[in-house]
């Protein structure tokens, strides 16, 4: 038996479970399981991999992305260049190898809905997801800036600088921080959505719920809303290709 998994913290409304189980259903995949390792601190990462008989691969969410690296043996070149890591594959000697699948599947989720105008986006949150929609992003000659609580280095505004004409100007802005996750739905980071306008695209990294109180902000204002639903099946295959289990 092959086993797979999610490592993150408080994962139970995730729904990658649910996802790779319908997937080998559908697909006659057998002798493969996928489950969560819910864990309270990465220290534990450890005891997983040592105590998984037949691990092959993990998916890696909040807020570990980052925090895993000093674990694993390698990293392949393009998690390198991102600085965080969503998927694992241990290969046959027992190494475990970092990948990002985070930026193709943001990439391709965003592409059908990429306007010439849209040449500056916002990132809210600095977490590891926020790194892979900073590179992909940037792949596409588009601007990117840094939107957190704390003034930083790294942070262009925080959320109390962010002004009408700055919101205006970004026409894309994207969520990568966990406010309006289920159950906490009421919850979203706090912009001037009085300046949203049909020329923004909004994208939710969030998938559960299916529209978050940001997108529903946005969608009143005519904007493109996009949740992070086809994001997660995109990397998720991705992954599937990179653990190479029948192959």
């Amino acid at each position: 038996m092959y086993r797979l998994g999610l490592l993150g913290r408080n994962i139970s409304y995730s729904f990658s479970v649910s996802y790779f189980k319908k997937k080998f259903q559908k697909e006659g995949i057998q002798n493969v399981s996928y489950q969560n390792f819910d864990i309270p601190k990465i220290t534990l990462f450890s005891e997983i991999v040592k105590n998984t008989e037949g691990l092959k691969g993990l998916n890696v969410t909040i807020p570990y992305k980052e925090e895993v690296i000093p674990y694993l043996d390698k990293l392949n070149k393009k998690a390198k260049e991102i600085g965080a890591v969503n998927t694992i594959k241990v290969t046959k000697k027992g190494k475990l190898v970092g990948y990002n699948t985070d930026c193709y599947g943001f990439i391709k989720s965003i592409e059908p809905s990429l306007k010439k105008h849209h040449k500056k986006a916002l990132i809210l949150g600095t977490g590891g997801a926020s790194k892979a929609v900073i590179y992909a992003l940037k792949q596409k000659d588009i601007e990117c800036n840094y939107v957190s609580r704390k003034a930083s280095d790294l942070v262009s505004f925080t959320y109390e600088e962010l002004s009408a004409d700055i919101v205006s100007e970004h026409q894309i802005i994207v969520n990568c921080t966990p406010l309006g996750t289920y159950p906490n739905v009421d919850s979203c980071p706090s912009i001037p959505f009085e300046s949203i306008s049909e020329h923004h695209i909004l994208y939710d990294l969030i998938y559960n719920p299916e529209e978050t109180k940001f997108l529903r902000l946005g969608k009143e204002k005519g904007a493109t809303t996009i949740n992070g639903l086809k994001m997660l099946k995109l990397q998720a295959e991705k992954a599937w290709s990179i653990w190479n289990l029948h192959k």
